[in-house]
């Protein structure tokens, strides 16, 4: 029995003055859960009571659900491809459907659920990206053994590992298939210092570049990273040259007005006059 042939039962009961409830009654027992619900049943008797004839629906305003056609899709997919996070109103007032519309082709037909992005601290090349693979996979392999030890990470400058949970924003989500992962943006700001960071630092000095101290701590076992970010040894003593240049005259005139003290009072003397490098003043 059609929907149709429902509300005409209702229209011939209503006319002989049977209560909605009485209507609704009948019709559970006699086909269950096809029966129309008490509310639908009470608010079509009103209206027959009221003097409605026509047992059809009214034509609704709105476009008709034929706007889901296959060029509509097309199109649509092709803007989402183009722009993943094009929300749904640019998406009407590019393609003149109706919310409900796009909102159908993006989820029953295209399969697209909008989901926000991931932030990233920053865009890696793919050296970049297989380095820290290729280390990460060693260091696993080194934890797996009981090989690796945090203290074993070393950094070549003032580095810090940072760890923050970045809150969603909902500007920036986008549109995505079913089973692909979220996108990620470039988190463009550094994030401020605090306790919500990790910090490794060293002495701002040269140790951990000179070649005496990668040769120890290659000779412990200990792996250098980011090889291609370190000076050569004929680099760091050409910069050591030219500090002592600048630094040797006022680090002479210093002592020598302590009467060639050092700091820990230990008395120095300089037979040459030229007075302390720049190794005795570290």
């Amino acid at each position: 029995m059609n929907t149709e042939s429902f509300r005409f039962y209702i229209k011939v009961r209503t006319a002989l003055n049977i209560e909605a409830r009485t209507i609704h009654d009948v019709l559970h027992t006699v086909f269950g859960d096809e029966a129309p619900s008490y509310r639908t049943v009470a608010r079509w008797a009103q209206w027959f009571r009221e003097g409605r004839e026509e047992i059809e629906d009214e034509e609704r305003s709105g476009r008709p659900v034929t706007e889901t056609t296959l060029d509509n899709i097309e199109e649509i997919r092709s803007i989402v491809n183009d722009d993943p996070h094009v929300t749904i109103a640019e998406l009407q007032e590019h393609t003149g459907l109706s919310y409900g519309t796009v909102h159908r082709i993006l989820s029953d037909h295209l399969e697209l659920r909008k989901i926000t992005a991931r932030y990233i601290p920053k865009q890696l090349t793919d050296y970049q990206r297989n380095e820290r693979v290729r280390i990460c996979k060693e260091n696993l392999s080194r934890f797996t053994e009981g090989g690796w030890r945090l203290s074993d990470v070393i950094t070549g400058d003032e580095s810090w590992f940072f760890h923050q949970q970045t809150g969603r924003k909902v500007s920036n989500a986008a549109w995505v298939a079913k089973d692909d992962p979220p996108p990620t943006i470039i988190r463009r700001n550094k994030p401020s210092s605090g306790t919500h960071a990790i910090k490794l630092h060293h002495d701002n000095g040269r140790a951990h570049v000179h070649q005496d101290v990668l040769d120890y701590l290659r000779s412990e076992g200990i792996t250098i990273i980011e090889k291609n970010q370190l000076a050569t040894k004929d680099e760091i003593e050409h910069k050591q040259k030219e500090i002592e240049e600048i630094c040797s005259p006022i680090i002479t005139k210093l002592y020598s007005s302590e009467n060639n003290s050092m700091p820990n009072g230990e008395h120095v003397s300089h037979s040459n006059g030229k007075g302390p490098t720049i190794e005795e003043v570290d």
